[in-house]
């Protein structure tokens, strides 16, 4: 037990992480993990990463009905 607890978050980890806290979802056991093993700045990092992102897919959907939708 003690050996997982020294082993750093993989970015697959970390991402799933962020995905199931951005929805809401995150797991008690996933949430203690992240806390004890994980760093906060590439929490910070990715989660600045997927809002951007976010908010891009959503401005280029809006962009792209507007071009469908005007005559």
């Amino acid at each position: 037990m003690n050996e997982e607890r020294d082993k750093p978050l993989t970015l697959r980890q970390i991402l799933g992480s962020v995905l199931a806290a951005a929805l809401g979802v995150q797991s008690g056991k996933n949430r203690a993990r992240d806390f004890t093993q994980g760093k906060p700045s590439h929490f910070i990092f990715l989660g600045l990463g997927f809002t951007a992102l976010f908010v891009l897919v959503i401005l280029g959907a809006v962009k792209l009905v507007l071009y469908l939708v005007a005559p």
